[in-house]
This record gives C-alpha cells, sequence and structure tokens, in this order.
C-alpha cells in the first residue's frame, strides 16, 4: 500500500512539475524577445511566498496543481500601465507571439522526449513488437479442450501432465523451431500458422527451421473443441506456444537518439488518434460511472493517471510509469495547440487570423485592421469551457467510483 501512495505522489508531482515548466517555456521565450512578464507562480490559491527579481515576481501557491505566467498585454483588450505598453505582447510581431504562446506545448515535447531517451538508455523502451510476431516455438503445451470462458481461464496457466506429449513434440518439434510452411502453406507470422493449424486435421507436414538446418515434419494434428470468446468450435491444435519479443528494447546513448526520436513519432501518431476518438468515447466514462465496465480505452483524468501510475510502481513496473508520464507531456501538449479558446492553439489561430486578414487587406490596398476583439469571443469561449470542465468532472467522477485499473 506504501508504494502505491508513493507511485500515486510521484506521477502527481511529475504532472505538477511538467505543467509548471510548461509555463516556464512562456516566461523564458517572452523574456527573451524583450516582453514584459509581471508574474510566475507555480500552483494557485494563496501565496505561500514570493519574490521578486527584477521586473517579474516570482513564488508559490498552496495548490500545487499547475502554475501561471502573467505576460503584459497577451491581448488588446488587456490593461497595460503607460510604461508597459511599448512592450505589451500583442504589439510584437507575429512569429514571435507564436513562438511564447507554442513554447509550453514544446516544454511538453521536450520533456517527453527526455523521458524516452533515458528510458531507452537506462530500463529501455516499450517494444511495440512484444508478441508472438514470428512463428517460432517456445515450448509445447497441452492441447487440452476447452467448453467455457472460465475452463479457458483456468487452464491459461494450468501445467501439463509431465507424462503427456503434444502432437507437437510427439512429431519432434522443439523450443526455437521456426515454421516456415503448413501443409504446403507458408506462414509468416505466428497468427498466420495459428490460423493454418486450426483450418486443418490428421497428418500434415510442418516446413521447419532449425538452426540452419531445414525440416520437414508430419504431425498428426488432431480436432479439439475450443472456447473462441463466443462458443465452442472444434479445431486443430498441435500443443504448442509461441517465443514472445522482449517487452522492452534497451539502447546504447548514441542509437537511443534514432530510437526515441521514431518511438516519438509513433507516440505523436497514437495521441493525433486518440484526440480524434476522444469524443465518441465519452459515452462510454458516463456509462462507468453509473456502473457499467469500465473500457481500458476511455479518457482518464489526472486522478485516473496517477492512481494508475501508482499500481505501476507497486507492482515495480517502472516502464510504465515512465512511459505513461512521457504519454501525458505528449497529450497535454498537443491537445494545447488545438485552435480553440482559451487554449494556446486558439491564441496563436487568432494571431494568425490576424496576419492573414492583414496580408488581404494589403493586397486590396486597405491599412491594417485592428487586433481581434475578444469580447466577441466571449461566448464561445465559454461554451468551450463549460464543455471542458464537464468532460473533467466526468473523467475524474469515473476514476474515482470506477477507475482503470492494471490487469
Amino acid at each position: 500500500m506504501l508504494a502505491y501512495i508513493i507511485g500515486v505522489v510521484l506521477f502527481a508531482l511529475g504532472i505538477c512539475v511538467s505543467v509548471a515548466l510548461h509555463e516556464a517555456g512562456h516566461m523564458f521565450t517572452a523574456k527573451a524577445f524583450g516582453m514584459k512578464v509581471r508574474r510566475y507562480f507555480v500552483g494557485f490559491g494563496p501565496t505561500v511566498f514570493s519574490w521578486r527579481r527584477g521586473e517579474t515576481e516570482y513564488g508559490l501557491k498552496w495548490i500545487p496543481l499547475g502554475g501561471f505566467c502573467d505576460i503584459a498585454g497577451m491581448t488588446a483588450l488587456d490593461e497595460v500601465t503607460p510604461d508597459e505598453a511599448p512592450r505589451a505582447m500583442w504589439r510584437f510581431k507575429t512569429w514571435k507571439r507564436t513562438v511564447v504562446m507554442s513554447a509550453g506545448s514544446i516544454t511538453h515535447f521536450i520533456l517527453g522526449f527526455v523521458v524516452l531517451y533515458l528510458m531507452a538508455v537506462t530500463m529501455g523502451l516499450p517494444n511495440l513488437n512484444a508478441g508472438p510476431t514470428v512463428p517460432v516455438l517456445d515450448s509445447t503445451s497441452c492441447a487440452r479442450p476447452t467448453m467455457s470462458k472460465e475452463q479457458a481461464e483456468a487452464q491459461a496457466n494450468a501445467p501439463c501432465p509431465k507424462e503427456a506429449l503434444t502432437p507437437a513434440a510427439t512429431a519432434g518439434l522443439r523450443p526455437g523451431d521456426r515454421v516456415l510452411a503448413v501443409g504446403g502453406k507458408p506462414v509468416a507470422t505466428w497468427d498466420e500458422m495459428l490460423t493454418a493449424v486450426q483450418a486443418t486435421s490428421g497428418k500434415t507436414v510442418f516446413e521447419v527451421q532449425r538452426g540452419t538446418q531445414q525440416l520437414w515434419l508430419v504431425v498428426d494434428v488432431p480436432k479439439v473443441p475450443r472456447w473462441n470468446g463466443e462458443d465452442v468450435k472444434e479445431v486443430g491444435m498441435i500443443g504448442a506456444s509461441p517465443k514472445m519479443e522482449s517487452p522492452t528494447v534497451q539502447y546504447g546513448p548514441v542509437a537511443a537518439v534514432g530510437a526515441t526520436v521514431s518511438f516519438t513519432g509513433t507516440m505523436f501518431a497514437e495521441t493525433a488518434q486518440r484526440l480524434v476518438q476522444f469524443p465518441e468515447r465519452i459515452p462510454a466514462v458516463v456509462t462507468a460511472i453509473f456502473g457499467g465496465e469500465r473500457d481500458k480505452n476511455t479518457p482518464v483524468s489526472v486522478v485516473g493517471a496517477s492512481r494508475i501510475g501508482g499500481e505501476a510502481v507497486e507492482r515495480g513496473i517502472w516502464v510504465l510509469f515512465f512511459f505513461l508520464l512521457a504519454s501525458l507531456n505528449f497529450f497535454i501538449g498537443v491537445f494545447n495547440l488545438l485552435p480553440l479558446l482559451p487554449l494556446d492553439g486558439g491564441h496563436i489561430a487568432v494571431v494568425w487570423y490576424e496576419r492573414v486578414r492583414d496580408w488581404i487587406r494589403a493586397r486590396r490596398g486597405k491599412a491594417a485592421g485592428g487586433p481581434v476583439d475578444y469580447t466577441r469571443l466571449s461566448g464561445i469561449t465559454m461554451v468551450l469551457v463549460l464543455i471542458g470542465g464537464a468532460v473533467t468532472l466526468l473523467t475524474v467522477t469515473a476514476d474515482i467510483v470506477n477507475p482503470i485499473r492494471l490487469q
């Protein structure tokens, strides 16, 4: 239990640090371009302590959830003092404002990359091919019938009787053998081999690679009733288990750079896919709140992610802990760039709307238009804030009453 609590606290702390660094990204880039940063605080609520250095006040708040960076004149509607007006953010060039507003997400991407790189050179990156990808035998096992889901689960880890010889073992198949063909049909993956075996019966020739030798072994394949998740069907079975790939792959310091870049690209693609699927998975969250089975693919809140992180630490699965932390950084970074107010992506969209609009006006011989009036967007912004708040409330509730748990 103590390990679980430590894991939850560590994961929550990791998220808080990530968000605090997100705001630091805004602050450092704003200062680099000469914008005035009034305040940079970690957390929210009453102030624990603060100090002033130069023109910026730094401090810590009591509620350690995120933080904020107060840049003078982020929009033309923000109040600024006369001495702040020349350095108001909205007066700076489009590309500079874009850099400042995207710096938070870029910080998340850098953090995620660093976490993955450190994983690559220490504990290893998750092996995306960790499964029975090639038809190589790891061991021979019983070809036992299963007539129900319960029986299949009970037999999953049950050892075979010592005196039992499987069809594969009887025919001379050994651990490490790679099956090249079943009944003359070439197979390239374990799934292809499994499909071919299940479709056959009786004496069948297996073409096998054993070291440098190529063998042709005759296996007497029996038909065995098996539970397939819905009903019982008779399928061919030889009694063999696949050789699984290692769940992680470790790299040297140089090779880890390329591996991390490749893995990061894969995670970006998966993050984009999860964002597209996000709305359609919300009903499943509601169902889970009212007692339905929690789908492991439903969105989770910071609470849910921290609980999973706690379980990972409790079981000693540090690879999963850091992988989740990197994943969450990528997700927050991408989500924050969506062109919706009040996200940074929404502010970037407004800035570039002004830029394109003024370019079109210049082509028509007209003067540049003024800054966008954010009061006209307040209605849409409020709707999006309410939707975001509702989704957050739903996911937090589901993560409390019906959390996703490690299997």
